[in-house]
Parts: C-alpha cells; structure tokens; sequence
C-alpha cells in the first residue's frame, strides 16, 4: 500500500517507521515546506498535521480521489463542510480525535459507563486530560469525544474548561455541563480520567498513553481498513465496535 503523510512532525515520523514495519511505502513526507507532489499516487493518505493546515490537506485527498485518515484535532468546526466534499466527491474520510486501539476501547466503556451513572443523579462526572506542553489545543480532542460520550448517554448537556459550580453551585444548568480540567506537562504522550464522585465514593475511568506507538498503529490499521471504501466511517466501524455494547 502506498501511503501519503500530511503533517510529517513527530507523529509522522513513527507513523513511517510503523507503515514501512508493515509492509507500506511512503510516496509523500508533507510539511509545511513542500507541495502535494505525490499524492495521486498514494492509496490512503494519513494526516497528523497542524489545525491551520487540516482543511487544506484533507480538501486536497478529496480533489485527488486518495481516501484520508485525519487525527488533526482544533479544526473540527468545519468539519460537516469536510464531510459534505467527501460525499460530492465519493471520498473515504475517517476523522478521529484519537486513534489508538485503547482509547477508542476507552470511549466504549466510557459510554457504557455513562448511560449507567445517568440513573444517579448523587454521581457528579468531571474529567481531567494531560498532555505534552507542544499540543496546540485546550481541551484535547479525546476529552471533547469523553465529553460527547457523556452528554449523548446522561443528562448533561455541554462541557466546559471553567468549573460550572464554583460560583453558581445552584444552577442547574451550569451544573449539566461537565468540567474538564486540561494540564499540559513535559512531553505526556496523553492521559485522561473520568471520575464520578459522590460524597460517600468516587468511581473512576482513565486511559494512559506510555508513548505515540499506540497513535501512530491505530492510524495505519484505519489506513489499510479504509482502501477501496466510500464514504464516512469512525473508528467504531474500523475495530466493529458499533454493536459490542
């Protein structure tokens, strides 16, 4: 299979040496210094660029009929534009705020979790992310899919950096959004915790990353899953995940 790298940082660099562990070529390196030399001849590009060039790099397999895997996270507020140029142009499009094996295990539990502790309303969920002092965006894109777990299976209705009850501990509304707690720390490849807490117990979830391997495998496992594929997939369809709950 051959392989176009948008973004060629240091996810891009073990993405490589994973691709080429297993079997793949790499027709095309892109960083902010070259063109999009290459990349028609690609089979599947993978972007782990920079938010400000995600669009650009993913609009670009869609001209070029070259299925992408993007895991650039801060640009998703045009992601349904992304989404609508994939369908015009019968693309193969899989976007996803994280795609190691663990973590997208992770986000199952977690919902699973969620539409459990929804019936118990003495159970408050907050969360905590941690990550190299390099990430560009606050909260990380895994938290916003935590969040969005936890909000598509319970009460909650929105996630904030600010902690919604220390000033107004008897708004309700304030009080249906969930806290999340962003560190940035040295160079942690990622951490994130989900705890509910009562005031007689606490119950907690957490995903630790030792390093990028786990990134950077996913991707290429969603890159060879998606060749000769149309249309928008998640990472639940890549693992057949979608029914296991």
């Amino acid at each position: 299979m051959k392989i176009a790298l948008l973004g060629y940082g240091k996810m891009g660099q073990v993405i490589e040496r994973i691709a080429t562990e297993r079997g793949h070529e790499i027709v095309l390196k892109k960083d902010e210094f070259n063109t999009y030399e290459g990349l028609s001849d690609a089979d599947v590009a993978i972007d782990f660029s920079v938010p400000s060039a995600a669009v650009d790099n993913i609009s670009s397999c869609f001209h070029a009929n070259v299925p992408v895997i993007s895991g650039t996270t801060g640009w998703l507020d045009r992601y349904d534009e992304m989404a609508a140029l994939c369908t015009a142009k019968n693309g193969g499009f899989i976007s996803s705020s994280n795609f190691s094996l663990g973590v997208n295990i992770f986000f199952e539990l977690n919902e699973y979790l969620a539409k459990i502790m929804a019936q118990f309303d003495s159970y408050k969920v907050t969360m905590e992310e941690i990550h190299h002092t390099q990430k560009l965006d606050a909260p990380s894109g895994t938290a916003i899919s935590l969040a969005k777990g936890v909000i598509e299976n319970s009460n909650y209705t929105n996630w904030t950096l600010e902690n919604p009850d220390s000033n107004h501990p008897s708004d309700s509304e304030l009080a249906k959004q969930i806290h999340i707690e962003a560190k940035r720390i040295g160079d942690v490849p990622g951490t994130h915790t989900v705890t509910y807490e009562s005031v007689v117990d606490a119950i907690e979830i957490k995903h630790t990353a030792h390093n990028r391997e786990g990134f950077a495998l996913g991707a290429v496992i969603a890159a060879e899953w998606i060749v000769g594929k149309h249309g928008i997939f998640t990472m639940k369809d890549v693992l057949n995940l979608e029914h296991k709950k």
